[in-house]
């Protein structure tokens, strides 16, 4: 059985694949699917294959902007905080919490107007997460590989 990181309802995670090294995510066992805020998406085709090209907006004082590109693994109706249907791309990508990294589903959204630009939902947890609802950063800073 492989051990399991507790952590609160806000934590601090990488994402290496899209050059984010640290953001803060709320942790919501009410969403299924996690989601980032990303500006600038646009969809495009590279040798065949349906490719998106975002901004990340990252956490530090500076508000860096990563641009990514990566192939669209789906676009699929999701439901967003304000209870509307929208249709989201989504992609794979690394997340990075606890010391540990591991590959996840992730929604291209606009987050703007939320508290946090990063939601991580059950999915992206499933059996690698104990959550302490009452605390948060537990997990520590986030790192860009497992230790």
């Amino acid at each position: 059985m492989r051990s399991r990181i507790n952590i609160g309802w806000r934590e601090l995670v990488s994402l290496p694949d899209l050059g984010v090294s640290r953001l803060h995510a709320k942790i919501d066992t009410g969403a299924r699917s996690s989601a980032i805020h990303a500006e600038s998406i646009s969809e495009f085709s590279e040798h065949g294959q349906a490719c998106v090209r975002f901004e990340v907006i990252t956490d530090d004082d500076l508000g860096t902007r990563s641009v990514c590109t990566l192939p669209v693994h789906d676009r699929r109706h999701v439901m967003n905080s304000g209870g509307k249907r929208e249709l989201r791309y989504f992609v794979h990508t690394t997340l990075c919490m606890g010391g540990k990294c591991w590959p996840i589903q992730l929604s291209l959204t606009t987050r703007h107007q939320l508290r946090y630009s990063m939601l991580i939902g059950r999915q992206a947890m499933g059996g690698r997460v104990v959550i302490h609802p009452g605390r948060r950063y537990l997990a520590g800073e986030p790192t860009s590989r497992p230790e």
